[in-house]
């Protein structure tokens, strides 16, 4: 990088609040992407498609999950090489045939090859608006960032998943409840294409020549330190995974369970709703929590929170207690979900910032396939009520290894403990 173009470059929200907020907005539009499938494909797997078992219902969700867990690791590494704004755009490009294949797929085999192309759309777009918003803040405001970033996704997973189930009541499962994706794919390539700058030099600049590059660190080893070695690191991975091994459940699982228990569409819906907006919502407040209080009891008092609400779901059919679960569900998980992100952020050096996100979010998004897999088999063989309870308890036991393993990992907060230890 010139001397001059570095003078150009500013770290902090003010200094980028256009590029900043114009992420915000396309990050959203990623998270509608998954919120059009949150109750209503469920449905299809088993009223359209005459599915017989949570297991086959539940494939397009771990066919998803690898997809997408994959698309975050290469992402990652090809981000530090070769910069952000291409992978961004990649993504939207295979978000394209989505969906229309999840509106007139003739067989449910297209429907798993279209949450192939989502996961992958989800693994390269989510990835570089973290990175990217990581990028421009620097290392003061990462968790407010990263709390802005999840809030837009994950709120507008939720607006997604009601507006789908309202469509749904009035014109059926399919095709218009998925015909959302097709504006959201149109408006955000366009926003990503036109509007969104790179942001490597950012990271560049915030190391300073202080860090090695990408190329030199040897891909081998960050894997192994993100994965199992560094136990910050790994407490955060296996986080991460045990979180989204639970999401796998509230998306795949909860809406057979609740539809089961003779709910309507539209209850359904608001209950598939309330989870991701609560969880969207907060973390607004969260993120920032995190900037002040510190990362590890926010995400060990997360998971717990997680386990506690996804136990909620045992009671026999109670709309208004399963109502305070999805809310309870959305709030840890809002605990949980950006300050894992920034704790990364801390660790690591800014050149293989993007690598190490990628790892972590191997890890973590590879939860959605095993949690559908997991609770897919047991609901078969033991019934829905045990799939719930076994994840409730691995997510319980998750908080408790973030506990007892990881490191307080933000600057001020464990300089602090240091100092009057």
């Amino acid at each position: 990088m010139s001397a001059e173009a570095a003078g150009r470059i500013r770290l902090g929200l003010a200094a980028n609040a256009t590029q900043f907020w114009l992420l915000v907005a396309v990050n959203a539009f990623v998270g509608s992407m998954v919120g059009i499938e949150r109750d209503v494909l469920p449905l299809v797997g088993m009223r359209v498609f005459g599915l017989a078992s949570e297991t086959a219902v539940l494939s397009f969700i771990v066919t998803f999950g690898f997809s997408k867990a994959l698309a975050n690791l290469y992402a990652g590494r090809t981000a530090d090489r070769l910069g952000r704004k291409p992978l961004l755009v990649a993504g939207w490009l295979f978000a394209i045939p989505v969906p229309l294949l999840l509106m007139y797929a003739p067989a449910w085999g297209w429907i798993v090859f279209a949450n192939v192309l989502l996961g992958i759309n989800q693994g390269l777009c989510w990835s570089m608006t973290v990175v990217m918003k990581i990028d421009l803040v620097g290392p003061k405001q990462r968790g407010f960032a990263m709390g802005l970033n999840e809030f837009a996704g994950y709120l507008a997973v939720g607006v997604a998943a009601y507006l789908s189930g309202a469509i749904a009541v009035a014109y059926g499962l399919r095709p218009w409840p998925f015909a959302l994706g097709i504006v959201s794919v149109g408006v955000a390539l366009a926003l990503s294409v036109f509007f969104v700058r790179e942001t490597h030099g950012h990271a560049r600049f915030e190391s300073a020549g202080g860090g090695l590059p990408a190329a030199a660190v040897p891909f081998g080893a960050l894997f192994a330190r993100v994965s199992w070695k560094d136990r910050t690191l790994s407490s955060i991975s296996q986080a991460g995974l045990v979180n989204n091994l639970n999401d796998g459940l509230a998306w795949g699982l909860l809406p057979l369970h609740f539809a089961a228990a003779g709910l309507a569409i539209e209850r359904i819906a608001v209950l598939a709703a309330i989870y991701p907006a609560t969880w969207g919502i907060c973390q607004l407040w969260t993120g920032a929590l995190s900037d002040r209080v510190g990362r590890k009891w926010m995400i060990a008092g997360g998971m717990t929170t997680q386990a506690a609400a996804i136990a909620l779901f045992l009671v026999p059919a109670n709309f208004a207690v399963w109502l305070a679960g999805a809310a309870l569900l959305g709030f840890g998980t809002a605990m949980v979900y950006p300050t894992l992100l920034a704790a990364i952020g801390d660790v690591v050096d800014p050149l293989v910032r993007a690598s190490s996100v990628g790892v972590y979010r191997l890890w973590r998004d590879s939860g959605y396939a095993f949690g559908a897999l997991l609770s897919g088999a047991v609901a078969h063989a033991l019934g829905q009520d045990t799939a719930i309870a076994v994840v409730a308890t691995l997510t319980l036991a998750s908080g408790a290894v973030v506990a007892v393993r990881m490191r307080e990992t933000h600057p001020r907060v464990s300089t602090q403990k240091g100092a009057t230890s």
